[in-house]
């Protein structure tokens, strides 16, 4: 431990020790502080003077541990703990009126400027929703990374896929949580492009010396959601006749990227590995539209719309 570490802050490590380790001794906690035993003796006697009911346990093995009628001091978490917390908050299941959102919230606002910048930055960019397959990433690297995004720290991190694992230089820009799938939104200096990577395949996170900035106009969840729906086996083009604002109404961003052709239509670009599926999604749009590019799309829609006009010819029996 530090040396200058103040007599108030030790005494206050004194307690939290005792706390979460009943029966330690005084030995040992002056081996956690870095201090004699006969200091840390002296920081119990403080607590006791301040009216701290620090109960002494007789026998040859006795210690210390707090006794009935203490007033619990504010919660003290690590960026690791508090991080933790709101993962598992995030990941579970979620109602309209939501009380565990608004406990979070609270914890959220007396912890640590430094912690509580930290982990309000991940409620703040999180899309819940199920997902069997997500997997939950390690909170040390997760807290890492969330750090170093808050700080605007570049870092080198160790990626895992399938068998091999390589270094990454990146700005960590945000982390996203996404249908309980953590991501990490970067910028790769190997690759000089933006990238979205997955937590949970991270193994390692190294801080650099140098800094960066996050572009001015970032949306995270936006990024990640239109970085998703690109990069799959069949692309898809679509011109939709209306303005973009009406577009992006119908569209979800997890569907593909708009941009607008004109003030009177809007194109979709993506991607996608099961046509049938995105067929389906198309008829949320209410207004006509044209497929460009994507036969595969175009066969899928094709067979939808046969479908439904049979079920609408069939009588009732």
């Amino acid at each position: 431990m530090a040396y200058d570490v103040s007599p108030t802050a030790r005494t206050l490590m004194v307690l939290e020790l005792i706390q979460n380790s009943p029966g330690i001794t005084a030995e040992q906690l002056g081996d956690k502080l870095g201090v004699s035993e006969r200091a840390a003796r002296r920081y119990v006697a403080i607590l006791r003077e301040a009216d701290m009911p620090i109960e002494s346990v007789r026998g040859p093995y006795g210690g210390y541990r707090v006794g009935r009628g203490l007033r619990l001091p504010p919660l003290m978490f690590t960026p690791t703990e508090a991080l933790g917390l709101v993962m598992a908050v995030l990941e579970g299941p979620r109602g309209a009126a939501d009380p565990v959102e608004d406990a979070l919230g609270k914890i959220v606002r007396v912890l640590p400027e430094a912690v509580a910048r930290s982990t309000d930055a991940i409620r703040r960019v999180s899309a819940r929703g199920p997902d069997p397959g997500a997997r939950t990433p390690d909170p040390e690297i997760t807290a890492a990374l969330v750090s170093h995004s808050a700080d605007s720290r570049r870092v080198t991190i160790r990626y895992r896929r399938h068998e091999d694992e390589w270094p990454m230089d990146l700005d960590p820009w945000a982390v996203v949580v996404r249908r309980g799938r953590w991501y990490l939104l970067c910028w790769s200096h190997g690759k000089q492009a933006q990238r979205v990577l997955r937590i949970d395949k991270i193994t390692k996170v190294e801080p650099q010396p140098d800094g960066f900035t996050a572009p001015a106009d970032l949306d995270p969840l936006a990024a990640v959601e239109e970085h998703l729906a690109m990069g799959w086996r069949y692309p898809i083009e679509v011109e939709i006749d209306a303005p973009l604002d009406q577009a992006a109404a119908w569209i979800r961003r997890s569907m593909g990227r708009l941009e607008p052709i004109d003030e009177h239509r809007t194109r979709l670009l993506a991607s996608t590995d099961e046509p049938d599926w995105y067929a389906a999604q198309l008829t949320a749009i209410h207004a006509p539209f044209h497929i460009i590019g994507g036969p595969e799309l175009r066969t899928a829609c094709h067979d939808l719309a046969n479908r439904l006009h049979t079920a609408s010819e069939q009588e009732a029996g």
